[in-house]
This record gives C-alpha cells, sequence and structure tokens, in this order.
C-alpha cells in the first residue's frame, strides 16, 4: 500500500475550497466571515466525512512499521517529484529507466495533472462539483495555508496539533 499524507494546515485549506466548490457538501464549514476576512471557525480536522485526520495519518503511520505500506508526504512529492517517484518504483520491486523516470514525472507533476481532464474533475457535471466557485486542483502549493490562517488561527490550530497528535513520532513540515 502506498499513504500520502500532507501536513493538516493545508488539508484544511483544501478542504474548505473543496467544501466551497462541491454541490455534495452543505455550506463551507471552516470559515466565517468577519467584516470581510477569512477568519477560522474551529479546528475541522476531527469531524470529516471519513473520520478525523488526526487518526487517520497517525494509524498508518503506525501500520507501516509492521506492513509494507510507503509512507509518503506531499511536500517531499513538491520538491523533488522525481526522487519520490523512484522511491515508489523501488517499493513495488521496479526498477525505472531513466526516460521512464522523467515520463512519469512529467505527467504526474501538479501543473500537468491540473490540466488534464481526466484528472481534474473538470468532466463533472458542475450541478456537482462548480468548479466556477473553485476549482478541484487549486495552488498545490505546499504551504499555502499561510496566505489564509491569521498568527491566531495558526497558533489555536497548532495547540489543537499538538495534543492531537501526541503519541506519535509523526511529523508533518508545513513549509518547504
Amino acid at each position: 500500500m502506498i499513504y500520502m499524507g500532507c501536513n493538516t494546515k493545508d488539508v484544511a485549506i483544501y478542504f474548505y475550497h473543496f467544501d466551497l466548490m462541491s454541490k455534495l457538501h452543505p455550506q463551507p464549514r471552516m470559515w466565517a466571515r468577519n467584516h470581510g476576512q477569512q477568519r477560522w471557525d474551529r479546528a475541522p480536522m476531527g469531524g470529516l466525512a471519513y473520520g478525523s485526520w488526526y487518526d487517520h495519518v497517525k494509524d498508518y503511520w503506525e501500520r507501516w512499521k509492521d506492513h509494507p505500506i510507503l509512507y509518503l508526504f506531499y511536500e517531499d512529492l513538491k520538491e523533488d517529484l522525481r526522487w519520490e517517484i523512484a522511491k515508489v518504483a523501488q517499493f513495488l520491486g521496479r526498477e525505472l529507466p531513466e526516460a521512464a523516470l522523467d515520463a512519469i514525472t512529467r505527467h504526474t507533476s501538479f501543473e500537468a495533472m491540473r490540466d488534464n481532464p481526466t484528472t481534474n474533475y473538470s468532466m463533472v457535471p458542475s450541478h456537482l462539483m462548480d468548479q466556477g466557485v473553485s476549482p478541484f486542483m487549486c495552488k498545490g502549493t505546499a504551504g499555502d495555508w499561510k496566505s489564509h490562517f491569521t498568527v491566531a488561527q495558526s497558533e489555536r490550530f497548532d495547540q489543537d496539533y499538538v495534543q492531537k497528535m501526541s503519541g506519535t513520532d509523526l511529523r508533518f513540515r508545513t513549509q518547504l
């Protein structure tokens, strides 16, 4: 199994944008408007449709120690996609020639996937996902949470993170 983790602050922003464009969800629940500015309402990562983000990432982190799970981090992919692709190939017991690594890197870059209708959900009808409100694939920038969080919001989020991630050696980078 290959597991991809991403830092919780960026994930919170991704969920916010997904909630904006998804017609299957109620109104976005993570941000509140206050005098025209976005404000953090509450730490949302515990009440997601598929359970707690914290529990999910910690559970797979602990499982990879005893099971054949390759645990990857989005921030590492953004930093060196080609290296991470080589790690996946090695994990799968495959050796890829340089040309194949180059092609996979080119086709799986965020920019290529964002522009590809088979991966960017642009073919989903707008009554289900209104990408005019927010695209399914936004910026793809690690650390973009900094353009959304105030200092106070970040500090409150960090307090919640420390509490919920206690007891694990799993560490995420929140910026590159």
